[in-house]
């Protein structure tokens, strides 16, 4: 079903540009007319009009194979769908990077092919109760680019993100894992909290799934495995929602497990 609808969007995409995007515009009286139209597109960048940049990039990529600014148009393409942030202009921006890499893959700017390729999924993420799909898109190209780009000066842009897109399918696992428990089903909530922590020890909301995982294993009878999390709400965390009740728990475990 996603196979489909990504080609249908790049058909579409393809279709707009046959019939629309093509200026033409072929600079007289320039003895860098490549430049000449990088320096349109820049400029067209610059004042957000996607399209009209666009159409400057795809001259350099179409009319001037040999050059040495075409990796930078082709990657200019990519940039303009991602600008536009449109669900269809994102999914076809992902292919212009993904062509980028396969194209130029020892080019200097791979890395931030790479990075902007991971972002065309940050963009298309859910709230975390609906389809996480985007969110686990985003992780494996951002864990490609630590694997292939580990001394990029992108690096801490790109954990800045990784970070987001991490938070929000934890966020996603919490909520399960909190519904089990609001509906008494402490088994299945103390298996997906679980699951949060290993997966995830640095969730940002690590805090909720400590106090929520005690508070499930302490109603499963379990209170001696119960103490170590609320210990860790109080350790870990200066402030948290959850800290005098953690330490009203705690008290009254401790008692119970003596």
């Amino acid at each position: 079903m996603l196979k489909a609808r990504v080609g249908f969007v790049l058909a579409l995409a393809a279709a707009l540009v046959a019939c629309g995007g093509n200026r033409n515009v072929n600079p007289q009286n320039t003895a860098q007319p490549d430049r000449f139209l990088m320096d349109r597109a820049t400029e067209a960048m610059g004042k957000r009009n996607w399209l009209e940049a666009r159409e400057y990039y795809r001259q350099i990529v179409d009319n001037y194979p040999q050059s040495p600014i075409r990796p930078d148009a082709k990657l200019g393409i990519g940039e303009t769908y991602l600008g536009e942030g449109s669900t269809e202009s994102l999914v076809v921006g992902a292919n212009e990077f993904r062509e980028f890499l396969t194209f130029y893959p020892t080019n200097p700017k791979a890395d931030q092919a790479q990075y902007k390729l991971a972002m065309t999924y940050v963009k298309q993420m859910r709230a975390p109760a609906r389809d996480q799909t985007p969110t686990k898109e985003g992780l494996k190209e951002f864990q490609a680019f630590f694997d292939r780009f580990p001394n990029s000066p992108l690096m801490p842009e790109v954990k800045k993100y990784w970070r987001e897109a991490r938070d929000r399918l934890s966020e996603a696992s919490y909520l399960v894992g909190f519904h089990y428990y609001r509906q008494g089903w402490y088994p299945g909530a103390v298996d997906r909290f679980r699951e949060v922590l290993r997966d995830d020890p640095e969730y940002a909301k690590r805090d909720a799934v400590y106090f929520y995982l005690a508070e499930s294993l302490a109603k499963s009878q379990k209170p001696a495995e119960a103490v170590p999390y609320f210990e860790r709400v109080l350790n870990e965390f200066q402030q948290s929602e959850h800290t005098d009740e953690a330490k009203r728990r705690l008290t009254q475990l401790k008692v119970d497990v003596k």
